[in-house]
Order: C-alpha cells, then structure tokens, then sequence
C-alpha cells in the first residue's frame, strides 16, 4: 500500500436501533439491514449541544445471521466497514440513491449497570470469530446481485 493510495473506511460506536431481521436474496445469501445511532457534542454559544446522525449498516453472509442472533435494539456496537453508494429505481421509474456501510466487522459492547458511564465500554466481545473460522471469507459485496436479488 502506497502512501497516496485511496483509503474507505468507516469506523462508528453507536447504537443499534431496532431490531435486525435477517432477509435472504434469491441465492441463499443472508443479509440484514442496521440503523446505528451515534451521538455528538458540540459547543455553540457558549453551549453545549447534542445531536444524533444516524447510519444506514449492511451486513452479509455469517455475520449477518451472528447480527439476528446477537443483537437488539439498543444494542451499543463498534461497526468497521467501507462506505458504498448504490442506486435502484423506484415504482415509478425514478432513480433513488442509497449510501450505506457495508460492514466488515462488528463488535459487540457489553453494557454494565451502575454509574461509571466508561465502565460501559471497556470490555468487548467479537461475535465474528463464534461465527467464522479464519478459513472462510465473509461476503462484504454485493457486486454479483441483481436489484431483483435484494431483499429490500
């Protein structure tokens, strides 16, 4: 890797939610869609003020059937992934844009009861190595799927 080359990472602590519900394509490939919350601080007028951005998470494959099965809403989650744009046409012929994380790795942040708010977020479990081995690949792409292919 170069020093000048291109680089698409995301990184988000957040989260989730709803619920995931695992969908399956044509082929048989699970995928599952996430919203994460993420939370900011910022100082206006001597002030400071609080906002919410909220993120569109796709997951396939292994990791997306660990999603189903680990995570609730309100789960909080460390989601690293590539930034993707992807466009579909809508009922009536429009074009529609979609930019969403195609995640790559999740880790679950175990939450603690009591008062240290830090506490809450020392310890971690991958929930990716109980669902792969180092042998098997995890489907971060959807370049070989039709639209008619998508779940959604």
């Amino acid at each position: 890797m170069g020093i000048f080359d291109d680089i698409n990472k995301v990184q988000l602590l957040g989260n989730v939610t709803k619920d995931p519900e695992v969908k399956y394509t044509n082929n048989g490939t699970a995928v599952v869609n996430v919203d994460v919350a993420t939370n900011r601080s910022y100082k206006h007028n001597d002030e400071w003020k609080k906002e919410t951005d909220y993120h569109k998470v796709v997951l396939w494959s292994k990791l997306a059937e660990q999603v189903e099965r680990y995570i609730k809403k309100g789960t909080r989650v460390i989601i690293e992934g590539r930034l993707t744009t992807r466009t579909y046409e809508d009922k009536e012929g429009n074009k529609k844009y979609v930019t969403e994380i195609v995640a790559s790795d999740l880790v679950l942040v175990k939450n603690y009861k009591g008062d240290d708010e830090r506490a809450q977020e020392k310890e971690v479990e991958k929930i990716v190595d109980e669902a792969l081995d180092e042998n098997t690949p995890v489907e971060t792409s959807n370049d070989d799927l039709e639209d008619d292919d998508l779940p959604f």
